[in-house]
C-alpha cells in the first residue's frame, strides 16, 4: 500500500495540450505532488508563462529537457508525448518509477504488425506490448490494479468503444460492419501550429478527414472485439470517419449498428444502463448528449434509438477529448493502477456556459 502524503509524479511531455491538462488535474489532486514536468521545446520556460491558466498553482515549476533520470523515484510517470516517442523511453522508466501511465498510442495496439500498416514505423520494443494494460477502465478494469505500464484509451476510441461495447458484449448486434462517425475539437490535434488547424482554416468549416484510413479504426477494433473475459469477436469491422469540428475541446460519436434480435429504443437504453451501472464516470439518459455538457469534466454522456422505420441501432457518446479522452483517463487509470479510488482528483461537472 502506497503513502499516499507523498506522491511523485513527472509528467513527460507537459508542454503540450494533454500536457497542461494534466497538470491541471493533478493540481486537483489530493494524493498528487508533480515533481517533474518535461518539455523538449520549452526547456526552461516558466509553466505560468505557457500556461498562465496554471500561474496560481504552479507559479515556479519549469519545463526541463525530456529525461528518464529527472523521473527517478517517481511513483508515477504520465507520458503525453507524440506517437512513437515513449518507445524509446517506457523501458528505461519502467526501472525508475513506480507506474507509467502512456497517452499516446505506442502500447494500444496487442499486434505489433499494426503499427507499420497503422502508424507508417515498426514497433521498437514490442515484447511490451504483452504486458501493456489497456487503459479505459469501464471496459477493462480487472487488469489496472498493479499495473506497471498503463496504455490510456484513445480519444476517439473511448467515445466510440462507451458507446458500442455493451452492445457487443451482449451479442445485440450484428459485429460486421460497425459504423462511427465522430467530430473532434480542434484541440485533439494538438498543440503545435498546423495550417489546416489555424483559426481561418477551421472557423466556419465541419469536414471529414482520414477517409477509411484513419490510425485509430485498429483500435476501436480492437477494443469492440475484446470481452470483458478477454476472449476475442471474430469477424467484427469498423467503418471509422472522424470529422474535424469548430469547436476547442470535445467528441460526439454517432456509432450504428444492426441488432441481430429484438431490440427497441427503452430495450438499447436499458442495455447500456446495464452496463454502466455504478459508473462514476458514465451518464445514460435519453438526452441527446452534448459536448458542451462534458466540458472540463471525466464524465462520458451516452444515449440509444432503435429507428423501427431502418431498424438500424444509433448509439451517441460525448466526452471532452482533453479529459476522458485523455488526461482525465490518464490519472483515473493511475488511481486504479496505485489502489486509490478512481474518482480521485476527477469531476463529474462540466463547466457552463
Amino acid at each position: 500500500m502506497y503513502d499516499i502524503s507523498v506522491l511523485k509524479i513527472a509528467i513527460i511531455g507537459a508542454s503540450g495540450f494533454t500536457g497542461a491538462e494534466l497538470l491541471r488535474l493533478c493540481a486537483n489532486h489530493p494524493d498528487f505532488s508533480v515533481v517533474v514536468a518535461t518539455g523538449e521545446t520549452q526547456v526552461g520556460a516558466a509553466v505560468a508563462d505557457l500556461y498562465p491558466s496554471l500561474a496560481a498553482y504552479y507559479p515556479n515549476l519549469s519545463y526541463t529537457p525530456t529525461d528518464p533520470i529527472a523521473a527517478d523515484g517517481c511513483d508515477v510517470a504520465f507520458l503525453g508525448l507524440p506517437h512513437g516517442a515513449s518507445q524509446t523511453l517506457v523501458p528505461d522508466l519502467l526501472d525508475r518509477v513506480g507506474h507509467v501511465v502512456d497517452l499516446a498510442a505506442d502500447f494500444r495496439l496487442r499486434e505489433a504488425d499494426l503499427y507499420p500498416k497503422w502508424y507508417g514505423e515498426d514497433h521498437q520494443v514490442s515484447a511490451l506490448l504483452d504486458e501493456a494494460v489497456y487503459g479505459l477502465p469501464e471496459l477493462f478494469r480487472s487488469g489496472l490494479p498493479g499495473a506497471r505500464l498503463v496504455a490510456v484509451a484513445g480519444c476517439y476510441p473511448t467515445a466510440s468503444s462507451l458507446a458500442l461495447a455493451p452492445f457487443v458484449r451482449a451479442t445485440a448486434v450484428d459485429t460486421a460492419g460497425l459504423v462511427v462517425d465522430a467530430a473532434s475539437g480542434v484541440s485533439g490535434a494538438g498543440r503545435s501550429p498546423r495550417s489546416n488547424t489555424t483559426f481561418c482554416a477551421v472557423d466556419e468549416d465541419y469536414m471529414a478527414y482520414s477517409l477509411i484510413s484513419h490510425r485509430h479504426t485498429p483500435e476501436i477494433e480492437q477494443v469492440l472485439a475484446t470481452r470483458a473475459d478477454g476472449t476475442i469477436v471474430d469477424d467484427l469491422s469498423v467503418l471509422f470517419t472522424p470529422h474535424l469540428a469548430p469547436m476547442n475541446r470535445g467528441i460526439l460519436a454517432t456509432c450504428y449498428a444492426r441488432p441481430v434480435s429484438d431490440l427497441d429504443t427503452d430495450g438499447a437504453l436499458d442495455l447500456l444502463a446495464d452496463a454502466y451501472a455504478g459508473e462514476p464516470f458514465v451518464v445514460v439518459d435519453e438526452r441527446s448528449p452534448s459536448t458542451k455538457a462534458t466540458l472540463g469534466s471525466n464524465v462520458a454522456h451516452l444515449t440509444a434509438r432503435v429507428d423501427p422505420r431502418t431498424g438500424f441501432l444509433v448509439v451517441l457518446c460525448a466526452i471532452d477529448n482533453l479529459v476522458k479522452g485523455a488526461s482525465g483517463q490518464a490519472v483515473q487509470c493511475a488511481n486504479a493502477a496505485l489502489g486509490l479510488d478512481e474518482t480521485t482528483g476527477l469531476s463529474t461537472i462540466g463547466l457552463y456556459p
